[in-house]
C-alpha cells in the first residue's frame, strides 16, 4: 500500500474513532443510529407516549429540494404505518430562532408530499419533534406540546401540523427524561433504553457497526474534500472575476454553473 492509502485509511480509521466518543446530540452518532427503524421507533414512542406507533420507514440527513429557495435537510424524516410523517430534529446550544426554523420544516414536508392537483384534506399529520440540549424556553419543563385554541375558546385548532420540543436540561423523572440523559452519555453499556440502546451497543463495540462507522467517517471525509474542492473553484473564480475573465469562462473553467459563479461573486442572491 502507499502512502496516500496508507495516510487515507488512517484519516478514516480516526475519523470512526472520533464518532464512537460522540453522544446523541451529535448530527453524525444520531442519523446513523436513527436511521435503524427499532432505534427511531423507540425515540417516537417515548417521547409521544404511545405503543401504537409503527414506524415503517426512515431516512436520516434527508434534504428537501426547493428550487427557488434554500433547501433543509432533516436529521431523521420517518413514516409510520397511518402514513403519519414524522421529523427529529436535534439541535445543539445556538441563538436560531427555532419556532421559525420549526415552521419553515413543516412547510417544506408539506410541500414535498402533496402532489399537484390533490385536496388539502389528503395532507397526513405531521409530527416534529424538536429535541436540544438546553431548556430553549426556560420555563422548566421536559416536554413542551404546541397546543393551538381559536382565540377566546377552548377550541382545538387541528391543522395536522404537531410540534413537540423536547429537552435534556430539566429531569422530571418522566421516560422522555431518562431517554434525555441517554442522548447524552449515548453509553454502549446502558441497555435501558430498548432498541436504541441496542443500536448504540452495535455501533460502538461490534464489528458490524464499527464498519458502519468507518463508512460513516469516509462519508464525511469524501464530503469534506468536495467541500474543499468548492472552496478553492470559488477562489479561482473570484481570482479571474478581478483578472476580466467573464463569468460563462469562470463557470466552464470550474466546472459550476454560472448561477452558482454569480453567487460566488455576490452578483446574485445566496
Amino acid at each position: 500500500m502507499d502512502d496516500i492509502g496508507h495516510n487515507y485509511l488512517e484519516v478514516i480509521k480516526k475519523g470512526a474513532e472520533e464518532i464512537l466518543k460522540q453522544n446523541l446530540f451529535s448530527d453524525t452518532l444520531a442519523s446513523i443510529a436513527l436511521e435503524d427503524i427499532s432505534a427511531c421507533q423507540h425515540v417516537v414512542r417515548t417521547i409521544l407516549g404511545r405503543d401504537d406507533i409503527e414506524i415503517k420507514s426512515v431516512k436520516s440527513q434527508y434534504r428537501l429540494l426547493n428550487i427557488t429557495s434554500k433547501d433543509t435537510i432533516l436529521d431523521a424524516y420517518a413514516q409510520d404505518s397511518a402514513g403519519r410523517q414524522i421529523n427529529i430534529e436535534i439541535q445543539r446550544r445556538d441563538t436560531v430562532d427555532h419556532a421559525r426554523r420549526i415552521r419553515y420544516y413543516g412547510s417544506m414536508i408539506d410541500k414535498s408530499i402533496l402532489d399537484k392537483g390533490a385536496y388539502y384534506d389528503e395532507l397526513p399529520d405531521v409530527y416534529i419533534i424538536y429535541i436540544s440540549e438546553t431548556d430553549i424556553w426556560n420555563a422548566g419543563k421536559t416536554v413542551y406540546p404546541v397546543k393551538k385554541i381559536l382565540g377566546n375558546t377552548e377550541i382545538s385548532y387541528d391543522d395536522g401540523n404537531h410540534v413537540i420540543f423536547v429537552n435534556a436540561a430539566i429531569d422530571d423523572g418522566s421516560d422522555t427524561a431518562k431517554l434525555m440523559k441517554y442522548f447524552e452519555t449515548a453509553d454502549p453499556d446502558d441497555m435501558s433504553q430498548g432498541a436504541l440502546s441496542e443500536r448504540i451497543h452495535y455501533l460502538k463495540c461490534e464489528k458490524g457497526g464499527n464498519d458502519e462507522m468507518c463508512k460513516a467517517a469516509e462519508n464525511l471525509y469524501n464530503q469534506g474534500k468536495e467541500q474543499g474542492q468548492l472552496e478553492n473553484a470559488k477562489a479561482m473564480a473570484i481570482s479571474l472575476h478581478e483578472s476580466g475573465v467573464s463569468e460563462d469562462l469562470i463557470a466552464k473553467a470550474a466546472n459550476v454553473s454560472v448561477e452558482l459563479v454569480r453567487k460566488w461573486l455576490g452578483l446574485a442572491s445566496a
